[in-house]
C-alpha cells in the first residue's frame, strides 16, 4: 500500500527539485523527506530519483508513479470537495497568493464581494509573483494563486491544475518625455538598442517582455531592475532609460515626467489556479465567482 503522504513528498520533490527545497515547501525537515522517499522508493520496489549536480532527477519509474501521483491527488481534492459539498460548508479560510497589481485591481474587490455574499468565508491574500504562487499551490500552502502567464508557467493541461482566465492587459511603453520617440507611434523594434528599466528575471513580465523583443529581433538590455512599477515609471521620468509596463499597472502612477505609447504584440495574461479536483470545493467556488466577476470589468477597462 503506497502512502498518500509519500506521494506528496515525490511531487514536492519533483517541482522543487531539491530534497532541501521541498522540505521548506512542505515545513519538514529534509531527513524526513528523505525517510519518505526512501520508504516510498521500498513500496514501489523500484529507485525513483537519482542525483542531477545539486539537486535530484526522477528517474522513469519515478516519471510514471508522478503521473499516478498527479491523478490521485487531484481525485482526493475532488473527494473533498464532494463531502464539504455534501455539509454545506460556507464557513472556513481560503488562502490566496497573488501579484501585488492584482491584490489591488482583482483580489481585494473580490475579497469585499465574499464580505457581503459570504461572511462565513475569510480570505487571507499573500503577495507572491505568479511563478511562486503556483508553486505554493501545488505545495498546499496556499488554495489559489493569481498568476501571469509566462514561458515556463504550467501548460493549461497541466494534470495537477485547474486554470480559470480572468483577464488580458497590453504592455504600454513608457518614455522618458523628452525621448526622440515620444511625439510618434512606437513599436517593439524601434526600441532596439535603447537602455531598458524593468522587472527582474523570474518575474514573468520580465520574461513577456524580454519573448517581445526577441520577437522583434533584439534582446533588450535592462540596466535598471525593479518589480515595483512605480519605480520603473518614475526612473523612466528621470531619463533612465524606457519600459514597457502592463497597462493596469499604470492605474494611480505619477505619469507627468513620461508619455505613454500603446503598442501592439506583448499582453499579461492573468488567471487563477487551484489544485485540479478543488474547484468544486464550496469555499473556492465563491471566491473564484467573485475573481471572475471582479475581472470582467478589468478587461473592459485594459481594452483599448
Amino acid at each position: 500500500m503506497i502512502e498518500t503522504r509519500r506521494l506528496r513528498t515525490l511531487r514536492a520533490v519533483a517541482d522543487h527539485r531539491t530534497v532541501t527545497a521541498a522540505a521548506a515547501a512542505l515545513h519538514l525537515t529534509p531527513s524526513a523527506v528523505s525517510q519518505q522517499l526512501a520508504a516510498l522508493e521500498h513500496e514501489v520496489g523500484h529507485r525513483l530519483l537519482d542525483r542531477d549536480g545539486r539537486g535530484v532527477r526522477l528517474t522513469a519509474v519515478g516519471r510514471i508513479l508522478l503521473g499516478h501521483t498527479n491523478e490521485i491527488l487531484a481525485q482526493l481534492e475532488r473527494a473533498g470537495a464532494d463531502i464539504a459539498a455534501y455539509t454545506a460548508g460556507t464557513t472556513g479560510e481560503v488562502k490566496v497568493a497573488s501579484f501585488a497589481t492584482a491584490i489591488g485591481l482583482l483580489v481585494a474587490p473580490a475579497v469585499g464581494v465574499l464580505r457581503d455574499s459570504e461572511p462565513g468565508i475569510r480570505v487571507r491574500v499573500l503577495d507572491a509573483e505568479g511563478d511562486q504562487s503556483l508553486t505554493m499551490v501545488l505545495d498546499g500552502s496556499v488554495d489559489a494563486a493569481v498568476a501571469v502567464e509566462y514561458r515556463g508557467a504550467p501548460a493549461e493541461d497541466d494534470r495537477r491544475l485547474s486554470r480559470i482566465p480572468l483577464y488580458s492587459e497590453p504592455f504600454d511603453v513608457v518614455l522618458p518625455r523628452d525621448h526622440a520617440l515620444a511625439e510618434r507611434e512606437v513599436t517593439v523594434a524601434d526600441l532596439a538598442g535603447e537602455t531598458w528599466i524593468g522587472p527582474y528575471p523570474g518575474n514573468p513580465c520580465h520574461d513577456v517582455i524580454a519573448l517581445a523583443c526577441e520577437h522583434a529581433g533584439f534582446t533588450p538590455e535592462f540596466a535598471h531592475s525593479s518589480d515595483d512599477f512605480s519605480a520603473v515609471v518614475a526612473l523612466a521620468a528621470a531619463g533612465a532609460g524606457v519600459a514597457m509596463v502592463p497597462r493596469l499597472a499604470l492605474r494611480g502612477t505619477d505619469l507627468s515626467g513620461v508619455e505613454i505609447r500603446r503598442v501592439a504584440g506583448p499582453e499579461r495574461r492573468v488567471f487563477t489556479a487551484v489544485r485540479r479536483g478543488a474547484e468544486r470545493h464550496p469555499l473556492l467556488v465563491p471566491l473564484l465567482d467573485a475573481l471572475r466577476h471582479t475581472a470582467t470589468a478589468l478587461d473592459r477597462a485594459s481594452s483599448p
